[in-house]
C-alpha cells in the first residue's frame, strides 16, 4: 500500500473523530501527492492539490521543502500545473514562513531573469524568518553589486515587512464567556492528561474545558459574528499553573483567527481576561500569538466609610462588582483610548494591555515576527552603514540616578543587548537579553519542535551555554503514545543541539531526571539567565523564567528573549526554626504570613522574588524557589553566601560529570564546557574577584517580606479548599493551615513523595522515618498507599551508596524496573510503598492519577482541579501539599495526623533545616 493510500486510510478514521485531514510533514507523502497532481489523469489528482495548497506544514518540516521545490519548478515553467499560476504560487511560498522557501525565494531573486527577480524580491520583503545562511547570500549579492540584493536590503532597513502591514483596529467587539470562576489553571484549557496530542491541534482542541463549553463558544459566535469571544477568569487569574502553549492554541483555535489561509488549524489574535488579570508566563503565551490579555478588576473590595476594606467573619475582604463581564455580555475595547467599554460607559483602563510594544505584537501577528524583524533591520542597516530607522517603538530605558540594583536589575543590565552603552537600567525598562541555558520539556518539546520549524530554524544558537531536552513528564508509563512521540522529539533535538534525556542511537540509558533539577544542575553561574517550557523552571541559581513552547523556541534558536525587568519583592528571614519543622514549612509559611502582611494582597504576583536563604545549598534552596510559581511570581532569585554557592558549584559539576561519564555530551562538548565555566566561577569566587551575586544596598523594592521562624510551630499545609462556598477561593495555593486546623481526623486515601519539588534529603526522609516506626513498632503497615518518586537516577545512586535505598527497597512492594518499564496507568493502589521510576509522576497527572474521589496528602507543587486526582460521583478529589515528613505519617497511619503524633515520628530524624544568613546579603 502507497504511503498516500495510509494516509488516505488515517483520514477515514480522523472522520470517526470529528477530525479534518492531519496536516503534511512528511517529505515522502507530499512527493506522491505532487506526483499525482502531475499526472492529469489521477483520480486523486484534485485531493492531491487541495493537500498541497492547504494542508502542508511550513517552515522546515521535509515536506515544506519538498513543496517549496515544486513551485519553484511552477514560477521557472518546468512544471505547468493549471490551478497554480506562477503568481498563485509566490503566494503560497510567502505563507511557508522561512527555511526552504526563502533557500528558494533568494534562488528566484539573485536569479537571471529579472521579471522573476523582481516577483521574488517583492516577497521576500514581506519576510522576516531569516538566518545568517540566508542574510550572508544577501551580503554577498549586495557586495557584488547586485539591484535586486540592494532593494531587498533596502528595504529590510526601512522595515517594511512591518510598516505595511494593516495597522490595528481602533474598536475590538468582545463577547464575553466565563470559562470558571476563581483562577483558571492552563489544565483546564489543555489538561495535562491529554498532553500527548498536543502537537495535532485540531485533536487537542477538543479537549478545552468541556465538549458543552466549545458548544456555548460557537453559539457565542453564532450570535455575535461581529465579535471576538473573550475567555475570562471571573474573580480570579487567568492561566496560573504551567505555561501551557497549547492552551493558548486551543483558546486561539475556538475563538482567535487563522494566521494564514494555506496553513491549518495554527490560529492567532486569542482574547483573554480574569479579575486578577493574566499570569505572567500565559501572558508571554499570548503575546506569541499576537492576543491580547485584560486585567478587568471588575471585582473590588469593599470599603467603610473610612475608605478600609470591609472583611467577613473569616477575615478576608469582601468583594463587589465594580461591573458585569457575564457571558454573552458585547464589550469594546478600544486601542486608541486603551480603554474598556460597554455601549458609550467606560469601564476601566487597559492601557497596559496595549504598550506599544504589544500593539506591535498584535499587528504583527505574534512576537517572534518583531523579534526577528528587529535582527533584519539592525542587519540591513548595518550592511548599508547607516543608523537603523525608528521603526518600532523604542525600548523603555527606565534609570534612577543614584539607585541601586536589585538582583534580577543586575543579571538583566549583564545579559542586555541593544541598549545604550553605560546607561543602567531599572525596573520596567524593556530589554532584549541573552539566553545562557534552555530547557525543553517532552509534553511540549513536540510543540517547541514545531515552532522551530515553522520559525525555519535548523541548529542551537551558539549564545547558549548549555539545553537540555527532558524525559520526565513521560517517564512513568512507557505506553504506545510516549513510544510514538519521545523517540521523535528526541532525534529532533539532539541533532538541533540540546542534551537529550533518552539517545536516538540508543548508547546511553535514558534519564527521566525531573527537567528542573537538570537545569539547576547544569545552571553553574547565578549570573545567568535560564529559558524553560515549563512554569517550574526556577532555579536556585539565576533568574529562571518558564516559558511557552514557542518562547523556548525563540532562546534556542537565536539566544535571546525580550522582556521588561521586572519589580522585585525581598524576603529576608528572622529568629529560628523549631527542631520539629522542616523547610517546605517555611517555604509555606512565607506564603501564608505575606498574604497577612499585605492584608490579602499578594504582592508576589508578577514579580520577581528575591529569596535572601544564604545558606542552603541550592538542592534544598530549590523548594523554595520552585513554589514561587505557586506564590504568582514571576520568578525568583536565591541570594546565596560565597561559601554556599562554591558549595552549590562543586555539586553541580560532580551531577555534570556524571552525565559526561554516561555518554551524554554531544560533539561540542557542551557538558565539559560548563564544568569549565563552573571551575572559572568558583575560583572567581574564592579569589574574591567577583563574589557571589547580591543586591545593593540602596536597592528599590516593590516591598519587603520579612519572613518570621519563630512563630512556625506547626506543619503547613496547601489546601485546595474544595467545599469552600465561595467557588473562587477553591484550587488555589494561597490557603495554607497548620496540621492542627484537621484535629488529627482528616482521611488520607494516597501520600505521594516526589516531584521537583523533593530532594535527596526527602529521600532520607522517608528511609529514616521508616526505621523508626519500625523500631517503636516492629514492623511498618501502611493505612494507605505511599507513592515514591525520586526526582533523579543521580539522588537514587547516592541514597544507594549511603544505604537508604536498600531500605527504601525493605518496605516497598513495588519497584520500577528499567528494562521492563510500565505499559499502561495504574488505575488502583494497595496500601504499600510504591517506589516508581524517577520523574514527574502524579505531579504531572498526565499518565498516572490518584483513585478518583482521593483525598491525597503529596509534597508536589500542584492541587488544581483534575490535576494529581478527579472527582468521583461520591466526592471531590483533593490534592493537599505538605512536606515529606508529613505525607509519609499519614500514609502509614491513614490520616493526617495530630502534632503529638507527628513530633514523636520526627523525633531524631534530620529534618531539612535553615538558619537565616547572620549578615546582610548585600553589597
Amino acid at each position: 500500500m502507497s504511503i498516500y493510500k495510509d494516509y488516505i486510510k488515517e483520514i477515514e478514521e480522523r472522520k470517526g473523530q470529528g477530525l479534518h485531514p492531519k496536516p503534511i510533514d512528511s517529505a515522502e507523502l507530499l512527493s506522491e501527492i505532487i506526483a499525482q497532481i502531475k499526472d492529469s489523469g489521477n483520480a486523486d489528482r484534485s485531493d492531491s492539490l487541495t493537500f498541497f495548497i492547504y494542508n502542508t506544514l511550513p517552515g522546515t518540516t521535509s515536506a515544506a521543502g519538498v513543496k517549496a521545490k515544486f513551485l519553484k519548478e511552477i514560477i521557472l515553467g518546468e512544471s505547468v500545473v493549471e490551478e497554480i499560476s506562477p503568481a498563485f504560487a509566490f503566494e503560497l511560498l510567502s505563507h511557508m514562513k522561512g527555511g526552504p522557501s526563502i533557500e528558494v525565494l533568494l534562488d528566484l531573486a539573485l536569479g537571471n531573469d529579472i521579471s522573476v527577480a523582481k516577483e521574488a524580491a517583492n516577497v521576500l520583503k514581506t519576510q522576516v524568518f531569516l538566518y545568517d545562511a540566508d542574510t550572508n547570500r544577501l551580503k554577498e549579492a549586495f557586495n557584488s553589486g547586485n539591484e535586486i540584493a540592494k532593494e531587498i536590503i533596502e528595504s529590510y532597513a526601512k522595515a517594511e515587512f512591518f510598516t505595511k502591514l494593516p495597522e490595528v483596529a481602533e474598536e475590538i467587539k468582545v463577547v464575553t464567556f466565563i470559562a470558571g470562576e476563581g483562577d483558571i489553571s492552563t489544565d483546564l484549557l489543555s489538561p495535562g492528561n491529554q498532553a500527548h496530542s498536543r502537537s495535532d491541534r485540531e485533536l487537542h482542541g477538543k479537549c478545552m474545558i468541556t465538549p458543552q463549553a466549545q458548544e456555548e463558544i460557537k453559539a457565542l459566535q453564532a450570535q455575535h459574528p461581529e465579535a471576538s469571544v473573550m475567555l475570562i477568569a471571573e474573580k480570579g487569574t487567568m492561566g496560573v499553573g504551567s505555561s501551557r502553549m497549547s492552551g493558548v492554541n486551543n483558546v486561539a483555535l475556538w475563538t482567535g483567527k487563522q494566521a494564514s489561509p494555506y496553513i491549518p488549524f495554527v490560529n492567532i489574535a486569542p482574547i483573554v481576561g480574569g479579575t486578577n488579570g493574566i499570569s505572567p508566563i500565559f501572558l508571554t503565551t499570548v503575546d506569541v500569538t499576537g492576543g491580547i490579555g485584560l486585567d478587568l478588576k471588575n471585582w473590588v473590595k469593599k470599603l467603610d466609610e473610612n475608605g478600609e476594606p470591609i472583611r467577613n467573619e473569616a477575615g478576608e475582604p469582601i468583594l463587589e462588582e465594580a461591573y458585569s463581564v457575564a457571558t454573552g455580555t458585547v464589550l469594546t475595547i478600544n486601542t486608541k483610548t486603551k480603554k474598556l467599554y460597554n455601549g458609550d460607559q467606560e469601564l476601566i483602563d487597559i492601557s497596559k494591555a496595549f504598550t506599544p510594544q504589544k500593539v506591535e505584537f498584535i499587528k504583527a501577528g505574534g512576537s517572534y515576527a518583531i523579534v526577528f524583524g528587529k535582527k533584519l533591520q539592525t542587519f540591513a542597516a548595518k550592511l548599508l552603514g547607516i543608523d537603523t530607522p525608528l521603526v518600532f517603538a523604542p525600548s523603555k530605558e527606565i534609570s534612577h540616578e543614584g539607585q541601586g540594583l536589585t538582583a534580577v536589575e543586575k543579571i538583566f543590565n549583564r545579559n542586555a543587548v541593544g541598549t545604550t552603552p553605560g546607561k543602567v537600567l531599572h525596573a520596567g525598562s524593556d530589554v532584549r537579553v541573552e539566553v545562557n541555558i534552555v530547557g525543553s520539556q517532552d509534553t511540549t518539546g513536540l510543540m517547541t519542535a514545531q515552532e522551530l520549524e515553522s520559525m525555519a530554524a535548523t541548529v542551537i544558537s551558539p549564545i547558549v551555554d548549555g539545553a537540555y531536552q527532558s524525559g520526565c513528564h513521560t517517564a512513568s508509563v512507557w505506553d504506545k503514545k510516549a513510544q510514538a512521540n519521545i523517540p521523535k522529539l528526541m532525534k529532533f533535538m539532539n541533532e538541533f543541539g540540546l542534551i537529550t534525556a533518552r539517545d536516538p542511537k540508543g548508547e546511553y540509558h535514558a534519564m527521566t531526571d525531573v527537567i528542573h533539577k537538570v537545569l539547576n544542575d547544569i545552571t553553574i553561574d547565578e549570573w545567568a539567565i535560564i529559558i524553560g517550557g515549563d512554569s517550574h523552571t526556577r532555579m536556585s541559581k539565576g533568574v529562571a523564567f518558564g516559558a511557552d513552547s514557542g518562547t523556548v523556541a525563540l532562546a534556542l534558536a537565536t539566544g535571546e528573549a525580550s522582556m521588561p525587568i521586572p519589580e522585585s519583592v525581598k524576603v529576608t528571614f528572622k529568629g529560628d526554626m523549631k527542631e520539629h519543622m522542616d523547610f517546605r514549612d517555611v517555604v509555606h509559611a512565607t506564603q501564608a504570613q505575606m498574604l497577612k502582611q499585605f492584608g490579602g494582597e499578594n504582592v508576589f504576583q508578577g514579580r520577581i522574588i528575591e529569596v535572601h536563604i544564604g545558606t542552603l545549598p541550592a538542592d534544598q534552596a530549590f523548594t523554595f524557589t520552585d513554589w514561587t510559581a505557586e506564590m504568582k511570581a514571576k520568578a525568583s532569585i536565591n541570594i546565596s553566601e560565597d561559601n554556599t554557592l562554591i558549595e552549590s558549584l562543586e555539586i553541580a559539576k560532580g551531577r555534570i560529570q556524571i552525565m559526561i561519564d554516561k555518554g551524554m555530551d554531544n560533539h561540542n562538548q557542551v557538558l565539559q564546557g560548563l564544568i569549565n565555566k563552573a571551575d572559572k566561577r568558583i575560583a572567581e569566587i574564592r579569589s574574591g574577584e567577583k563574589p557571589a551575586l547580591t543586591p545593593d544596598a540602596n536597592a528599590k523594592y516593590y516591598a519587603e517580606v520579612v519572613v518570621d521562624l519563630d512563630i512556625i510551630v506547626e506543619p503547613m499545609i496547601a489546601d485546595p479548599d474544595v467545599n469552600n462556598d465561595d467557588v473562587s477561593k477553591r484550587y488555589t495555593h494561597d490557603t495554607i493551615r497548620t496540621l492542627s486546623f484537621y484535629g488529627g481526623e482528616k482521611k488520607v486515601d494516597l501520600g505521594f513523595v516526589g516531584s521537583c519539588m523533593v530532594h535527596k534529603g526527602d529521600l532520607k526522609i522517608v528511609s529514616q522515618m521508616l526505621k523508626n516506626i519500625e523500631k517503636q513498632q516492629g514492623k511498618v503497615e501502611f493505612n494507605a498507599p505511599l507513592v515514591v518518586a525520586a526526582p533523579t537516577y543521580n539522588i537514587i545512586d547516592e541514597l544507594k551508596a549511603e544505604g537508604d535505598w536498600e531500605f527504601l527497597e525493605k518496605y516497598s512492594g513495588f519497584e520500577f524496573d528499567d528494562n521492563a518499564p510500565k505499559g499502561e496507568a495504574r488505575v488502583e493502589y494497595k496500601n504499600m510503598m510504591y517506589l516508581e521510576r524517577p520523574g514527574c509522576n502524579l505531579c504531572m497527572g498526565n499518565q498516572e492519577k490518584a483513585e478518583k474521589g482521593d483525598t491525597v496528602l503529596a509534597t508536589s507543587t500542584r492541587l488544581f482541579q483534575g490535576r494529581v486526582v478527579e472527582d468521583s460521583e461520591r466526592k471531590k478529589g483533593e490534592s493537599l501539599l505538605a512536606s515529606t515528613p508529613v505525607v509519609v505519617l499519614s500514609a502509614i497511619i491513614g490520616r493526617i495526623p495530630n502534632i503529638d503524633e507527628y513530633k514523636a515520628a520526627v523525633e531524631g530524624i534530620d529534618l531539612t533545616k535553615f538558619a537565616p544568613p547572620i549578615k546582610e546579603l548585600v553589597k
